[in-house]
């Protein structure tokens, strides 16, 4: 018959399995974490596959050597918000965004930033990245909620796209108050955004130094805004 393991057996066993298990979460806590969210409403449908093209941009960016962790959200329809697990596999995140159909409904900026600062006060975040065309919401709300996340050292890096003056006016200022980057591209200039969403990549990873070796086309507008 055979023996039953021993108390001190099970217990040891126990131990290497906690250790193992701390010293995973310790490495996933150095890994920078990145926030990235569209705006999934009806009027950027004709953009969305090409926004789920210039993602992969923000991995290939990145040095082998620094992974980086990637929550995909974004807002549509009737108060429909989705926020993905942390992941860092681009292919992954990549299915996640073509299986997305964009829907009619009123922005949500403010209810992702809230979300953004719930998981920021979690564990860290480097920056969060948003793309869209539109604002729907009180600009002074929005305001009070960037510089919410300027305190908590959470900048935002706004992409407008399209030529919305009330956007532009109320993404720069969030944008300064949070101590991050605002810029507008169009269908035109997509290549604008794959290098800024590389730059911020590299900001996630490696903070200001990081762009400064790096000195893409990309990185010098983010420079120019982070430096000021």
């Amino acid at each position: 018959m055979a023996k039953a393991p021993s108390q001190r057996s099970q217990s040891r066993d126990i131990d290497l399995f906690l250790k193992k298990s701390r010293d995973i979460t310790a490495f996933r806590r150095q890994q920078p974490r990145l926030l990235f969210a569209i705006d999934a409403t009806a009027s950027r449908q004709p953009t969305w596959d090409r926004a789920s093209h210039l993602q992969g941009e923000m991995f290939r960016s990145v040095s082998s050597t620094a992974s980086l962790r990637v929550q995909l959200c974004y807002f549509r329809g009737f108060n429909d918000f989705f926020a993905s697990p942390w992941l860092n596999d681009s292919q992954q995140l990549t299915r996640t965004m073509a299986q997305v159909q964009c829907e009619g409904g009123h922005t949500q900026i403010a209810r992702l930033l809230r979300h953004a600062q719930q998981e920021h006060r979690a564990e860290p975040i480097k920056a969060v990245v948003f793309i869209g065309d539109a604002m729907e919401e009180n600009p002074d709300t929005l305001s009070q909620l960037a510089g919410e996340c300027g305190l908590l050292k959470l900048p935002l890096f706004l992409f407008q796209e399209g030529h919305d003056a009330q956007v532009e006016r109320t993404f720069k200022h969030m944008a300064k108050l949070s101590g991050g980057v605002y810029a507008r591209f169009d269908q035109r200039s997509a290549d604008t955004l794959a290098a800024l969403l590389g730059a911020v990549a590299r900001y996630a990873s490696g903070g200001i130094a990081a762009l400064e070796k790096q000195g893409g086309q990309g990185d010098k507008l983010l420079l120019q805004q982070l430096k000021r």
